[in-house]
């Protein structure tokens, strides 16, 4: 319960109080709870802001009600990220600019995207609305695992996430991802699509990221979850169901 606490402090600003302790590789397993946790506050907060709201209105609330329990954590990344990764640049520049905490035009650009898609994903759900909110932020915080597991860390000299990286994640740490699977079952045959869509996603992040400068950072972990959270959105929502 210690490690699930710190896990919660980390990627969220929900108050749970303090443990006294940070031990990241306990931690990280219990990433794809606190983004079970995530999803079912947001379902609860959409299932009240649907009475009030159109559709629209309710799913651009839950968009900023999602960015506001993580205090932006997520979207910070994937603005550093695309300001670093989206130009050809070599692997030092890149690190270094996505080391800078101003917000360029690619950065903004992308965090534009990306909350647009999520709000449009959202928006189009129909059928198990409240459990593809609840499981999509879950499946998302289960990306940055495959990440940590399959790249090196970029900022081996030091950075944010070199902690998270210092022992190489073993596969009993992806518990919490068999875990989602088995809820998945909830979407009854749009499981398939939900866990097929999260491999791919997955699959062409971490090939994009090996490719372009080999290795990952935590920032770039950041990108990974919301990137991977507005494409699952989008593909539950195709005509209204995958």
């Amino acid at each position: 319960m210690r490690n699930f606490i710190s896990a919660i402090q980390f990627i969220t600003i929900l108050p749970v109080g303090r443990t006294g302790t940070f031990n990241p590789p306990k931690m990280i397993p219990y990433f794809p709870l606190v983004g079970l946790a995530l999803g079912g506050l947001t379902a609860v907060f959409d299932m009240v802001a649907v009475k009030l709201w159109s559709k629209p209105v309710a799913s651009l609330l839950d968009v900023i009600f999602l960015a506001l329990l993580t205090g932006a954590f997520h979207i910070d990344g994937l603005g550093d990220t695309a300001d670093g990764l989206l130009g050809q640049r070599s692997k030092e520049k890149t690190l270094d600019i996505m080391k800078d905490s101003r917000l360029g035009t690619m950065g903004l650009v992308a965090i534009v995207f990306g909350l647009s898609i999520k709000w449009a994903g959202i928006t189009g759900l129909d059928a198990h609305r409240s459990v593809w909110l609840v499981l999509v932020p879950a499946y998302a915080r289960c990306g940055m695992l495959f990440g940590m597991r399959l790249l090196d860390y970029g900022r081996p000299t030091g950075g944010t996430g070199l902690e998270f990286f210092r022992e190489k994640l073993g596969i009993s740490a992806f518990w919490g991802l068999f875990v989602m699977v088995a809820c998945s079952v909830l979407l009854g045959r749009q499981s398939l699509g939900l866990n097929l869509g999260f491999g791919g996603i997955t699959a062409v992040i971490i090939w994009y990221y090996k490719r372009r400068i080999g290795c990952i950072t935590g920032d770039m972990l950041g990108a990974m979850t919301e990137i991977t959270e507005a494409g699952l959105f989008l593909l539950a929502s195709i005509g209204g169901t995958i």
